[in-house]
């Protein structure tokens, strides 16, 4: 390929960060109620699996609607897929404002946003894919994670504070005109691709890349780990104010609790992915990621003391939240040619459905006297230990290192 062909351009950065708003908008308005349950379901007289199922929702409708946004995304681009998420996002959070003081309006607003959230998320590993050169893959891919990250972080440190010093309805009308105004921001600066390819451009149909997923052992390998990974973080995050009251925190602590989680992830998201990119390598990163989240786990089901809880929250999202844009960029690499969408819509896919099941499983398994988690924590941190047996036998990216040969020998 000749030199110019594989330039890369400065307007990538303008792209992703737009992109990086959307998915952070997004995600804000999904975790919007994890961090006020319980005064959520006072406000509205429901129970807590019923403020629940404003979070749970995202999930269940991911399940429907991830492979066709995919498709959409895979068959006419970013700007048209992320576009519609962009807008659904917008349009539906401010209805929320609209409808902010009756729960059917509010659970009918999170169904429209969560229609939006495959159009946004299945996009991550296509942004990195279609603007960036393979070197820097892994870290644009672990900044648009990051974005996943920053919203929920937002949401559930925020959250608690604006509904103490204000209310839900106020909330809600905040939160949907910050996702309208990033909508309209998406729309007037997103771009499809840059003037020249950065890499190599030929991928499958996406259904036969669907078909090619499956014979593929290293992807079967990690939607396991996506399964249970993201499944576990999707759980923790819906239910934090559940697992922290019964040891005595309030909820502007479980969102900091929360919020100090998702930070985690953040700083893990920041750190390492660019170090895989540096080193050249995935799978030991992955296999880390799963080691240190372990003791995250542990600590969060057991510390009595406020600042332990902080510190295991922290670890936590440290090490289990970086391995998603690891995964996702390895993924991407080890299915080549299978469009991103369709192997990052597969991953997402996988957490989703666990997500649902876990938390289900999390409010049935709860003390029935004092309403403790201990029991559902402690099954889901064997299931990371699995993960991280499973991880041993993964096989490195071959796409990376025909990347390294071509280096040298251009050297």
């Amino acid at each position: 390929m000749a030199k110019d062909s594989v330039r890369a351009y400065g307007y990538r950065w303008v792209m992703l960060v737009v992109f990086m708003l959307v998915v952070a908008a997004n995600q804000l308005l999904w975790i919007s109620f994890a961090p006020i349950t319980g005064t959520a379901a006072q406000f509205y007289g429901v129970s807590d699996l019923a403020i629940g199922l404003l979070s749970m929702i995202f999930m269940i409708v991911f399940i429907i609607a991830s492979i066709p946004a995919s498709w959409v995304i895979d068959t006419y681009g970013i700007r048209v897929g992320v576009g519609i998420g962009a807008v659904l996002t917008g349009v539906f959070g401010l209805l929320r404002g609209v409808f902010a003081a009756d729960y059917a309006g509010v659970l009918i607003a999170q169904i429209g946003i969560a229609i939006g959230q495959p159009f946004v998320l299945n996009a991550v590993a296509k942004v990195s894919g279609r603007w960036f050169p393979i070197k820097e893959r892994a870290t644009a891919t672990g900044l648009g994670s990051l974005a996943i990250y920053a919203g929920i972080f937002a949401g559930l440190v925020l959250t608690p504070f604006i509904v103490i010093r204000s209310d839900i309805q106020t909330l809600l009308w905040i939160y949907g005109i910050i996702a309208a105004l990033i909508a309209v921001l998406f729309l007037a600066l997103a771009r499809e691709r840059p003037p020249m390819p950065v890499g190599p451009e030929e991928r499958s149909l996406v259904l036969d890349g669907l078909k090619r997923l499956f014979h593929q052992r290293e992807f079967i390998f990690l939607l396991v780990l996506f399964f249970i990974g993201l499944g576990v973080f999707n759980a923790v995050t819906t239910w934090i104010e559940e697992i922290v009251r019964p040891r005595g925190f309030s909820i502007d602590q479980a969102g900091i609790v929360g919020g100090l989680m998702v930070l985690g992830g953040i700083v893990g998201a920041i750190v390492i992915p660019p170090l895989s990119d540096r080193i050249r390598r995935r799978v030991p990163f992955i296999i880390l990621a799963l080691v240190g989240a372990i003791p995250g786990l542990i600590g969060v089901t057991f510390a009595a003391s406020y600042p332990l809880l902080l510190v295991s929250a922290f670890v936590l999202g440290a090490f289990l939240l970086s391995s998603g844009p690891l995964g996702f960029q390895y993924a991407a690499e080890i299915t080549y040619p299978v469009p991103e969408g369709t192997s990052n819509g597969l991953l997402l896919l996988a957490g989703q459905i666990s997500g649902i099941a876990f938390i289900i499983g999390m409010d049935a398994l709860k003390s029935p006297v004092t309403g403790s988690m201990t029991t559902s924590l402690l099954i889901l941190t064997g299931l990371i230990v699995v993960c991280l047996l499973l991880a041993t036998r993964l096989r490195e990216s071959a796409l990376i290192a025909a990347e390294d040969d071509s280096g040298r020998r251009e050297r």
